[in-house]
């Protein structure tokens, strides 16, 4: 259905042009826009209209039009004025309304379309077939967008999002829940996944302009195929749940930035809990003090290099040596040595992993 506001935009540009008052009304008799302050009393003979068989007719001085959508009866369509040419005048605009109909409905048939396609709820069939009705391209690079926020009950996150692709018909904007908001975007031969990173900035530079204060965007990787756009969208929700675990200082992340944070996520919580037992026993490597976990992850950062580390710490290089060698006789595992290191690593990782699922689950 036409909104309000676009139908009143659409009026007032024809008085605009033909000087001629208009006024839509719909079939149960409510005033949806008008050019003319007193519309109400046009109400009860545009409901008697309705159930004449005329497509139109004159009362009292007012020329009275039906708008159909596909034989369906919309709006009854008022053109009143001095003019002679009110009848061509309200033909027209009825012309003009009925295009906006059907503008309208394929951009809803558009919508459900790439919905079904996102869930993976479309044959293969029906994915070419009904993409050729609608006249989307099938063999063109894209990619699978999510933007989340806390969005408003107004969904004015959807709007702003809409608005900026708006222009591109062949970007399509949606949401399949309440949480996230969906961009399937068209891509070009040079665009890279550095220009992806670009795009998703501007978009979190439009939102955070307009007050909104927690934004992720995750992305799927490329896809060549009009059949692989659920599955980059499925990257794309992949990539939002990793990042929040392991990337939590990223407002962007990519499906191909996941590193082995994918291969985590993908683990069955009962296994996590076997690693962590058989490496570490009854212990957890989070049961660490903040000072022997904040010397593990700057050891980490600077590639197991004990000078640069300790430079860091602001500490001598003895006493990083000697908190190395008290972590190796609590756990066993001598961070200098690269298959040791890379052991407590992943089990930081899964252990991250396994309190974020434990969130989740309550």
């Amino acid at each position: 259905m036409i909104s309000n506001q676009i139908l009143q935009n659409t009026i007032d540009g024809l008085k605009g042009i033909t000087r001629t008052d208009l006024c839509v009304i719909d079939v149960e008799g409510k005033v949806l826009a008008a050019t003319f302050s007193d519309a109400e009393q046009f109400v009860e003979p545009a409901r008697a209209f309705v159930g004449s068989p005329a497509d139109s007719q004159v009362v009292n001085g007012c020329q009275f039009f039906k708008v159909f959508d596909d034989r369906q009866l919309e709006y009854i369509l008022l053109a009143y004025g001095d003019n002679e040419d009110v009848y061509m005048i309200g033909k027209i605009a009825g012309f003009q309304i009925q295009n906006l109909l059907i503008a309208y409905k394929e951009r809803f048939d558009k919508d459900n379309f790439i919905k079904n396609l996102l869930l993976d709820n479309l044959l293969l069939v029906d994915i070419y077939n009904r993409a050729k009705k609608l006249h989307i391209e099938t063999e063109v690079r894209r990619v699978v967008y999510i933007v989340e926020t806390k969005r408003d009950k107004d969904g004015n996150e959807l709007e702003k999002i809409r608005s900026l692709f708006g222009g591109k018909t062949k970007d399509f904007v949606t949401a399949v829940d309440e949480k996230n908001i969906i961009i399937v975007k068209e891509l070009t031969e040079n665009e890279t996944y550095e220009d992806l990173n670009k795009t998703a900035n501007v978009i979190i530079g439009i939102l955070k302009s307009d007050e909104v204060k927690e934004v992720h965007i995750s992305y799927g990787t490329i896809i060549n195929e009009i059949k692989e756009v659920s599955r980059s969208y499925k990257e794309a929700r992949m990539a939002l749940d990793v990042g929040k675990i392991f990337f939590e200082e990223k407002d962007v992340i990519g499906f191909s930035q996941l590193g082995i944070g994918r291969l985590i996520y993908q683990l069955p919580i009962p296994l996590c809990r076997m690693f962590i037992k058989e490496i570490f026993g009854d212990r957890s490597p989070d049961d660490f003090d903040e000072e022997v976990l904040t010397t593990i992850n700057k050891f980490f950062e600077n590639s197991l290099n004990v000078s640069e580390t300790s430079r860091q710490l602001y500490i001598h290089r003895n006493t990083l040596v000697y908190r190395l060698d008290k972590l190796q006789k609590s756990t066993g595992l001598d961070l200098r040595v690269f298959e040791d290191a890379i052991t407590f690593k992943i089990a930081l990782m899964v252990v991250k992993y396994m309190k974020y699922m434990e969130e989740q689950d309550y």
